[in-house]
Protein backbone atom coordinates (compact mmCIF):
# COMPACT_ATOMS: atom_id res chain seq x y z
CA UNK A 1 0.00 0.00 0.00
CA UNK A 2 1.41 3.39 -1.00
CA UNK A 3 1.93 6.13 1.55
CA UNK A 4 -0.84 8.81 1.47
CA UNK A 5 0.17 12.19 0.13
CA UNK A 6 0.46 14.83 2.85
CA UNK A 7 -0.12 18.50 1.92
CA UNK A 8 0.30 21.52 4.19
CA UNK A 9 -2.13 24.40 3.62
CA UNK A 10 -1.36 28.00 4.53
CA UNK A 11 -4.80 28.49 6.07
CA UNK A 12 -4.33 32.18 6.90
CA UNK A 13 -3.09 33.31 3.47
CA UNK A 14 -5.06 34.96 0.69
CA UNK A 15 -7.93 37.42 0.67
CA UNK A 16 -10.28 35.13 2.60
CA UNK A 17 -7.95 32.92 4.68
CA UNK A 18 -9.62 30.12 6.66
CA UNK A 19 -13.08 31.01 5.35
CA UNK A 20 -12.02 29.46 2.03
CA UNK A 21 -9.14 27.14 2.98
CA UNK A 22 -11.00 25.18 5.67
CA UNK A 23 -14.14 24.32 3.65
CA UNK A 24 -11.94 23.59 0.63
CA UNK A 25 -9.91 21.15 2.73
CA UNK A 26 -13.03 19.43 4.08
CA UNK A 27 -14.54 19.04 0.62
CA UNK A 28 -11.27 17.77 -0.82
CA UNK A 29 -10.97 15.12 1.89
CA UNK A 30 -14.48 13.91 1.04
CA UNK A 31 -13.54 13.63 -2.62
CA UNK A 32 -10.10 12.06 -2.18
CA UNK A 33 -9.59 9.35 0.47
CA UNK A 34 -5.86 9.05 -0.25
CA UNK A 35 -4.61 12.40 1.03
CA UNK A 36 -3.71 13.99 4.38
CA UNK A 37 -4.19 17.75 4.80
CA UNK A 38 -2.47 19.88 7.44
CA UNK A 39 -4.12 23.22 8.19
CA UNK A 40 -1.50 25.73 9.30
CA UNK A 41 -2.60 28.85 11.17
CA UNK A 42 -3.96 30.19 14.43
CA UNK A 43 -5.41 27.17 16.19
CA UNK A 44 -8.34 28.99 17.78
CA UNK A 45 -9.39 30.57 14.47
CA UNK A 46 -9.17 27.28 12.62
CA UNK A 47 -11.09 25.52 15.38
CA UNK A 48 -13.94 28.02 15.08
CA UNK A 49 -14.02 27.62 11.31
CA UNK A 50 -14.06 23.83 11.55
CA UNK A 51 -17.07 23.91 13.86
CA UNK A 52 -18.11 20.35 14.55
CA UNK A 53 -15.86 18.78 11.93
CA UNK A 54 -13.77 15.98 13.39
CA UNK A 55 -10.01 16.02 13.26
CA UNK A 56 -8.18 12.76 12.69
CA UNK A 57 -5.25 11.29 10.86
CA UNK A 58 -6.38 12.82 7.57
CA UNK A 59 -7.04 16.36 8.83
CA UNK A 60 -4.55 17.97 11.18
CA UNK A 61 -3.88 21.43 12.60
CA UNK A 62 -0.44 22.93 13.04
CA UNK A 63 -0.48 26.14 15.08
CA UNK A 64 1.23 29.26 13.72
CA UNK A 65 1.04 32.57 15.56
CA UNK A 66 1.68 34.99 12.69
CA UNK A 67 0.34 35.83 9.24
CA UNK A 68 1.94 37.42 6.19
CA UNK A 69 -0.02 40.37 4.82
CA UNK A 70 -0.92 40.42 1.13
CA UNK A 71 0.97 43.71 0.67
CA UNK A 72 3.84 42.92 3.02
CA UNK A 73 7.41 43.24 1.75
CA UNK A 74 8.95 39.80 1.09
CA UNK A 75 12.10 40.76 3.01
CA UNK A 76 10.06 41.75 6.06
CA UNK A 77 8.05 38.52 5.93
CA UNK A 78 11.21 36.45 5.58
CA UNK A 79 13.06 38.07 8.49
CA UNK A 80 10.25 38.93 10.86
CA UNK A 81 7.57 36.27 10.35
CA UNK A 82 9.32 33.00 11.17
CA UNK A 83 6.17 31.62 12.80
CA UNK A 84 3.79 32.72 10.05
CA UNK A 85 1.35 30.21 8.61
CA UNK A 86 3.20 30.51 5.29
CA UNK A 87 6.63 29.83 6.78
CA UNK A 88 5.46 26.93 8.96
CA UNK A 89 3.64 25.32 6.01
CA UNK A 90 6.84 25.46 3.94
CA UNK A 91 8.94 24.28 6.89
CA UNK A 92 6.79 21.14 7.04
CA UNK A 93 7.87 20.33 3.47
CA UNK A 94 11.51 20.93 4.38
CA UNK A 95 11.18 18.64 7.41
CA UNK A 96 9.57 15.87 5.36
CA UNK A 97 6.30 16.12 7.31
CA UNK A 98 4.44 17.30 4.22
CA UNK A 99 4.99 16.35 0.58
CA UNK A 100 3.83 19.72 -0.75
CA UNK A 101 2.55 23.12 0.33
CA UNK A 102 -0.33 25.24 -1.00
CA UNK A 103 -0.72 28.94 -0.22
CA UNK A 104 -2.93 31.75 -1.50
CA UNK A 105 -0.74 34.29 0.27
CA UNK A 106 1.57 37.08 -0.86
CA UNK A 107 3.34 35.83 -4.02
CA UNK A 108 6.61 37.65 -3.39
CA UNK A 109 6.80 36.49 0.22
CA UNK A 110 5.92 32.92 -0.78
CA UNK A 111 8.62 32.84 -3.43
CA UNK A 112 11.26 34.36 -1.14
CA UNK A 113 10.39 32.09 1.79
CA UNK A 114 10.19 28.93 -0.31
CA UNK A 115 13.53 29.68 -1.94
CA UNK A 116 15.18 30.40 1.43
CA UNK A 117 13.77 27.34 3.19
CA UNK A 118 13.76 24.70 0.45
CA UNK A 119 16.70 25.96 -1.65
CA UNK A 120 17.11 25.58 -5.39
CA UNK A 121 17.60 22.36 -7.34
CA UNK A 122 21.15 21.72 -8.61
CA UNK A 123 21.99 23.71 -11.78
CA UNK A 124 18.83 25.84 -11.49
CA UNK A 125 19.51 29.52 -10.87
CA UNK A 126 16.02 30.86 -10.29
CA UNK A 127 12.55 29.53 -9.54
CA UNK A 128 9.80 30.16 -12.08
CA UNK A 129 6.03 30.39 -11.75
CA UNK A 130 4.00 28.34 -14.21
CA UNK A 131 0.37 27.43 -14.68
CA UNK A 132 -1.91 25.83 -17.26
CA UNK A 133 -3.81 28.22 -19.52
CA UNK A 134 -6.84 27.00 -21.52
CA UNK A 135 -6.24 26.78 -25.26
CA UNK A 136 -8.08 25.48 -28.32
CA UNK A 137 -6.37 22.09 -27.99
CA UNK A 138 -6.63 21.83 -24.20
CA UNK A 139 -3.93 23.53 -22.14
CA UNK A 140 -0.77 25.53 -22.65
CA UNK A 141 1.68 25.74 -19.76
CA UNK A 142 3.38 29.11 -19.52
CA UNK A 143 6.37 30.31 -17.51
CA UNK A 144 7.63 32.53 -16.02
CA UNK A 145 4.55 34.39 -14.81
CA UNK A 146 6.15 37.01 -12.61
CA UNK A 147 8.93 35.64 -10.45
CA UNK A 148 11.78 36.96 -12.61
CA UNK A 149 11.48 40.33 -14.33
CA UNK A 150 14.94 40.34 -15.93
CA UNK A 151 16.20 37.04 -17.33
CA UNK A 152 19.33 35.94 -19.13
CA UNK A 153 19.32 33.49 -22.04
CA UNK A 154 20.43 30.77 -19.64
CA UNK A 155 17.49 31.45 -17.34
CA UNK A 156 15.03 31.19 -20.23
CA UNK A 157 16.66 27.93 -21.28
CA UNK A 158 16.29 26.54 -17.75
CA UNK A 159 12.63 27.60 -17.70
CA UNK A 160 12.07 25.71 -20.95
CA UNK A 161 13.63 22.54 -19.54
CA UNK A 162 11.61 22.79 -16.32
CA UNK A 163 8.34 23.53 -18.12
CA UNK A 164 8.79 20.68 -20.56
CA UNK A 165 9.56 18.20 -17.79
CA UNK A 166 6.56 19.37 -15.73
CA UNK A 167 4.22 18.82 -18.68
CA UNK A 168 5.79 15.45 -19.41
CA UNK A 169 5.32 14.43 -15.76
CA UNK A 170 1.79 15.63 -15.06
CA UNK A 171 0.21 15.40 -18.53
CA UNK A 172 1.99 12.27 -19.73
CA UNK A 173 3.24 13.90 -22.95
CA UNK A 174 6.50 12.22 -23.90
CA UNK A 175 8.00 15.14 -25.81
CA UNK A 176 6.10 18.38 -25.10
CA UNK A 177 6.35 21.04 -27.78
CA UNK A 178 8.18 24.09 -26.46
CA UNK A 179 7.86 27.61 -27.86
CA UNK A 180 9.80 30.76 -27.00
CA UNK A 181 7.56 33.84 -26.82
CA UNK A 182 8.69 36.59 -29.17
CA UNK A 183 7.35 39.55 -31.15
CA UNK A 184 7.57 37.56 -34.38
CA UNK A 185 8.69 34.22 -35.75
CA UNK A 186 11.51 35.55 -37.90
CA UNK A 187 15.08 34.75 -36.80
CA UNK A 188 16.01 38.43 -36.54
CA UNK A 189 13.18 39.26 -34.11
CA UNK A 190 13.58 39.57 -30.35
CA UNK A 191 16.08 40.95 -27.88
CA UNK A 192 19.52 39.52 -27.16
CA UNK A 193 18.31 37.31 -24.32
CA UNK A 194 15.54 35.72 -26.38
CA UNK A 195 17.81 35.12 -29.38
CA UNK A 196 20.45 33.57 -27.11
CA UNK A 197 17.90 31.22 -25.55
CA UNK A 198 16.69 30.34 -29.04
CA UNK A 199 20.19 29.13 -29.99
CA UNK A 200 20.47 27.08 -26.80
CA UNK A 201 17.10 25.45 -27.37
CA UNK A 202 17.93 24.61 -30.98
CA UNK A 203 20.98 22.73 -29.72
CA UNK A 204 19.04 20.90 -26.99
CA UNK A 205 17.17 17.61 -27.15
CA UNK A 206 13.88 19.30 -26.27
CA UNK A 207 11.04 19.25 -28.78
CA UNK A 208 11.62 22.91 -29.59
CA UNK A 209 9.14 24.50 -32.01
CA UNK A 210 10.92 27.86 -32.26
CA UNK A 211 9.52 31.33 -31.72
CA UNK A 212 5.82 31.75 -30.98
CA UNK A 213 3.68 34.88 -30.72
CA UNK A 214 1.05 35.87 -28.19
CA UNK A 215 -1.86 34.28 -30.05
CA UNK A 216 -0.06 30.92 -30.10
CA UNK A 217 -0.56 30.67 -26.33
CA UNK A 218 -4.26 30.06 -26.96
CA UNK A 219 -4.33 28.32 -30.34
CA UNK A 220 -2.60 25.20 -29.03
CA UNK A 221 0.40 25.07 -31.32
CA UNK A 222 2.75 24.26 -28.43
CA UNK A 223 2.47 22.69 -24.97
CA UNK A 224 4.92 25.05 -23.21
CA UNK A 225 5.45 28.78 -23.75
CA UNK A 226 8.58 30.37 -22.26
CA UNK A 227 9.02 34.06 -21.43
CA UNK A 228 10.57 36.24 -18.78
CA UNK A 229 8.39 37.10 -15.78
CA UNK A 230 7.48 40.59 -16.98
CA UNK A 231 6.19 39.49 -20.37
CA UNK A 232 4.59 36.32 -19.01
CA UNK A 233 2.68 38.13 -16.28
CA UNK A 234 1.38 40.79 -18.68
CA UNK A 235 0.24 38.09 -21.13
CA UNK A 236 -1.57 36.17 -18.38
CA UNK A 237 -3.34 39.21 -16.93
CA UNK A 238 -4.28 40.39 -20.43
CA UNK A 239 -5.94 37.05 -21.17
CA UNK A 240 -7.87 37.20 -17.90
CA UNK A 241 -9.06 40.70 -18.84
CA UNK A 242 -10.18 39.59 -22.29
CA UNK A 243 -12.16 36.69 -20.79
CA UNK A 244 -13.95 39.09 -18.43
CA UNK A 245 -14.65 41.51 -21.28
CA UNK A 246 -16.15 38.77 -23.49
CA UNK A 247 -18.36 37.58 -20.62
CA UNK A 248 -19.44 41.16 -19.92
CA UNK A 249 -20.47 41.86 -23.51
CA UNK A 250 -22.29 38.54 -23.81
CA UNK A 251 -24.37 39.38 -20.74
CA UNK A 252 -25.09 42.85 -22.09
CA UNK A 253 -26.20 41.61 -25.48
CA UNK A 254 -28.43 38.87 -24.09
CA UNK A 255 -30.20 41.42 -21.84
CA UNK A 256 -30.81 43.93 -24.67
CA UNK A 257 -34.47 42.98 -25.37
CA UNK A 258 -36.95 40.13 -25.11
CA UNK A 259 -35.65 38.49 -28.32
CA UNK A 260 -32.06 38.39 -27.06
CA UNK A 261 -33.30 37.10 -23.68
CA UNK A 262 -35.09 34.28 -25.48
CA UNK A 263 -31.95 33.59 -27.48
CA UNK A 264 -30.01 33.45 -24.22
CA UNK A 265 -32.35 30.79 -22.85
CA UNK A 266 -31.92 28.65 -25.96
CA UNK A 267 -28.14 29.19 -25.92
CA UNK A 268 -27.71 28.58 -22.19
CA UNK A 269 -26.09 25.10 -22.49
CA UNK A 270 -23.52 26.47 -24.96
CA UNK A 271 -22.90 29.55 -22.83
CA UNK A 272 -22.44 27.42 -19.72
CA UNK A 273 -19.89 25.19 -21.45
CA UNK A 274 -18.05 28.26 -22.76
CA UNK A 275 -18.02 29.85 -19.31
CA UNK A 276 -16.67 26.66 -17.75
CA UNK A 277 -13.95 26.35 -20.39
CA UNK A 278 -12.50 29.76 -19.57
CA UNK A 279 -13.35 29.81 -15.84
CA UNK A 280 -10.01 30.60 -14.11
CA UNK A 281 -11.11 28.67 -11.02
CA UNK A 282 -10.62 25.43 -12.92
CA UNK A 283 -7.00 26.38 -13.66
CA UNK A 284 -6.11 27.90 -10.29
CA UNK A 285 -2.78 26.78 -8.88
CA UNK A 286 0.62 27.91 -10.13
CA UNK A 287 3.72 25.79 -9.59
CA UNK A 288 6.91 27.30 -8.19
CA UNK A 289 9.37 25.29 -10.27
CA UNK A 290 13.07 24.85 -9.54
CA UNK A 291 12.78 24.34 -5.78
CA UNK A 292 13.79 21.25 -3.80
CA UNK A 293 10.15 20.73 -2.91
CA UNK A 294 6.65 21.31 -4.23
CA UNK A 295 4.98 24.66 -3.56
CA UNK A 296 1.73 25.69 -5.26
CA UNK A 297 0.54 29.29 -5.36
CA UNK A 298 -3.22 29.73 -5.35
CA UNK A 299 -4.80 32.97 -6.52
CA UNK A 300 -5.26 35.31 -3.56
CA UNK A 301 -8.96 35.74 -4.30
CA UNK A 302 -9.62 32.02 -4.83
CA UNK A 303 -12.95 30.59 -3.72
CA UNK A 304 -13.47 27.04 -2.43
CA UNK A 305 -13.59 25.46 -5.90
CA UNK A 306 -10.44 27.27 -7.01
CA UNK A 307 -8.48 26.40 -3.87
CA UNK A 308 -9.44 22.74 -4.20
CA UNK A 309 -7.95 22.78 -7.67
CA UNK A 310 -4.67 24.11 -6.26
CA UNK A 311 -4.61 21.21 -3.78
CA UNK A 312 -5.29 18.80 -6.65
CA UNK A 313 -2.31 20.17 -8.59
CA UNK A 314 -0.07 19.75 -5.54
CA UNK A 315 -1.12 16.13 -5.13
CA UNK A 316 -0.59 15.43 -8.83
CA UNK A 317 2.94 16.86 -8.71
CA UNK A 318 3.78 14.73 -5.68
CA UNK A 319 2.66 11.56 -7.46
CA UNK A 320 4.65 12.63 -10.54
CA UNK A 321 7.83 13.31 -8.50
CA UNK A 322 8.21 16.65 -10.30
CA UNK A 323 11.27 18.15 -8.50
CA UNK A 324 13.43 15.05 -8.96
CA UNK A 325 12.40 14.70 -12.59
CA UNK A 326 13.28 18.33 -13.25
CA UNK A 327 16.66 17.93 -11.55
CA UNK A 328 17.51 14.93 -13.73
CA UNK A 329 16.38 16.64 -16.93
CA UNK A 330 18.29 19.86 -16.23
CA UNK A 331 21.45 17.84 -15.59
CA UNK A 332 20.94 15.83 -18.78
CA UNK A 333 20.50 18.98 -20.89
CA UNK A 334 23.61 20.59 -19.36
CA UNK A 335 25.62 17.44 -20.06
CA UNK A 336 24.45 17.57 -23.68
CA UNK A 337 25.53 21.21 -24.00
CA UNK A 338 28.92 20.45 -22.43
CA UNK A 339 29.57 17.59 -24.82
CA UNK A 340 28.44 19.50 -27.91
Amino acid sequence: MTKPVSISLDAMGGDFGPKVVVPAALEYLDEDPEVILILVGRQEVLGEQLGGAKLGNRLQIRNATQEVGMDELPSKALRGKKDSSMRVAIDLVKQGKADACVSAGNTGALMATARFVLKMLPNVDRPAITTAIPSIEGFTYMLDLGANIDCSSSHLFQFAVMGAELVSAVEGIAAPRVGLLNIGQEEIKGNEQVRGAHEMLLASSLNYAGYVEGDDIYTGGVDVVVADGFVGNVALKSSEGVAKMVSHYLRQEFKRNWLTRAAALVSMPVISRFRDSIDPRHYNGASLLGLRGIVIKSHGGADVLAFKNAIRIAEKEVHSDVPNRIARQVEAQLDKRASA
